[in-house]
């Protein structure tokens, strides 16, 4: 997740050229060849694919089964269910924490425009914090994982038939991780608010176990990473601290509960939580662009004047994004998608786009542009900026494949993701153990099972795409790409 950019000062040949990106990304004409709505469809169906545990009746991917139904007995306690969070078969909290707490903005700010969809987003989330509530059972502790990774990396096996080791990894008092804690605490606090209307029992209970998990993980503060590292590096490693978590977890209970004292909190936590660290990084192991957002929505509906420099961070993260503008700071494909260097490069893009479409929209409500330097950017700019990201997921891009399963007349075939490439317990009803999965995964065969919505990490920052198992990088699906898709395909299906 390292920092790029594109335009530096007295570089005038990549000044030159994000000028000329800048006019291809935000002056072409829009299009309204997507049917965004059911590209919202299957990025919901998709989380179905990922459930862990026994399954509802009302399972839509029927290729599925049952999977992972003693999780947690070798603690003494029930972690079934959750998600997994790509194409294996472990259950690492921290990723998954985050998703939820995107699905549950994506509900929040877009649930009235989903339509029909918004039922199944609910669902979709109530799946994540039935898992949270029982990983936060026990006071003082938060587990935080369920099976080996590096025996689960070593089988190629459908979740139906694991035998790998569900070995149970928990933080506690001696071995604290402030940031999984933390983002537990925001996902738990943010669906509350979901649930306020819906299920008020339910809301009520999501939010005092919110409190309960942020308190622990600010008086033990540490991170997870340090606790855990054998169990969580270098798959969930967190390189960029705790301290974005904290603040990250107090701005949602401040959200979901307006008590003054997370307000106090922020104010008096901003600088020695760098808040204004990193400002155009968002995903599940920095939160600093996504706090500046949320708290900065105070500031512009008039509600609060105690965050006036998040909402100046807010800004600075729009002039970091946008390009042609002096501060930009992210670099672009050829083609015009967001490309940041590492694995999964998706994650940035749709967690980004969300963030840009976010800002957007409440700065429409105040009537108010970003300043820019000597310029300033316009509200049409960033969700411009934002649909063009969406758009190249779903087609628009040099290679015209859409990188969402089951979207389009082409998307990727050989997606890296276990129980989509091995045949379906329904079709191979006997076993496939850990080793004989390996011909399937180097088949250059298409998977057998279609993994609807699943969105892949994306082509390389050349737009090229092998799609091909092996190369992972690029061809495995997320929960924490498609939590914030969510949000954007809800927008542009209501408006486009």
């Amino acid at each position: 997740m390292a920092r790029n950019g594109l335009c530096l000062p007295g570089n005038a040949p990549a000044f030159r050229a994000t000028l000329v990106l800048s006019l291809l990304l935000l002056l072409q004409p829009i299009r309204a060849g997507h049917d965004y709505h059911d590209a919202l469809r299957k990025s919901i169906l998709f989380f179905e694919g990922q459930r862990s545990g026994k399954l509802p009746h009302d399972q839509r991917l029927k290729w599925r089964g049952d999977s992972a139904l003693h999780d947690g007995s070798t603690a003494g306690v029930d972690l079934t269910g959750g998600y997994y969070d790509a194409g294996d078969n472990v259950k690492f909290g921290f990723p998954m924490a985050f998703t939820t707490t995107l699905l549950a903005w994506s509900i929040i700010d877009f649930g009235r425009v989903m339509g029909t969809e918004q039922r199944n987003a609910v669902k979709a989330l109530r799946w994540g914090t039935d898992y949270l509530l029982k990983a936060t059972a026990v006071p003082g502790v938060v587990f935080v994982q369920v099976g080996d990774p590096y025996s689960d990396h070593n089988c190629w096996e459908r979740p139906e038939d694991m035998d790998t080791r569900r070995t149970v990894y928990k933080i506690d008092h001696n071995n604290p991780g402030s940031d999984v804690a933390g983002e537990t605490a925001a996902a738990l606090a943010a669906a509350s608010i979901v649930f306020r209307s819906r299920d008020p029992a339910y809301s009520r209970l999501l939010l005092n176990r919110a409190v309960k998990v942020f308190e622990f993980a600010d008086t033990h503060r540490g991170a997870y990473s340090s606790s855990l590292k054998n169990a969580v590096c270098p798959f969930y490693c967190d390189v960029n601290g705790f301290q974005d978590e904290l603040l990250w977890g107090a701005a949602w209970l401040h959200k979901a509960s307006r008590r003054r004292q997370y307000r106090e909190y922020i104010v008096r936590n901003e600088v020695i939580l760098r808040a204004g660290d990193t400002i155009n990084e968002f995903g599940w192991d920095n939160k600093h662009a996504g706090i500046n957002i949320l708290i900065s929505k105070e500031v512009l509906m008039g509600k609060s004047d105690y965050f006036e420099s998040f909402k100046q961070n807010a800004d600075g993260f729009i002039c970091s994004v946008l390009p042609g503008l002096a501060h930009t700071q992210v670099q672009y494909s050829p083609g015009g998608l967001i490309f940041k260097p590492g694995g999964s490069n998706m994650q940035h893009v749709t967690s980004l786009s969300f963030l840009l479409l976010t800002y957007s929209n409440y700065l429409s409500h105040a009537n108010k542009n970003v300043p820019c330097g000597m310029t300033s950017a316009s509200r049409p700019s960033s969700n411009k900026l934002a649909k063009r990201q969406v758009d190249y997921i779903l087609g628009d891009n040099p290679l015209r494949m859409s990188y969402m399963v089951g979207y389009g007349p082409r998307y990727p075939q050989r997606i890296h993701h276990r129980g989509s490439s091995l045949p379906s317990v329904q079709a191979h009803p006997a076993r496939i153990g850990c080793k004989a999965g390996s011909r399937y995964f180097l088949s250059p065969n298409p998977n057998p099972n279609k993994l609807v919505g699943a969105v892949v990490g994306g082509p390389n920052s050349s737009d090229a795409f092998p799609d091909s198992r092996p190369y992972f990088q690029e061809s495995e699906p997320t929960t924490y790409i498609n939590a914030p898709l969510v949000g954007l395909l809800s927008y542009f299906a209501a408006h486009y």
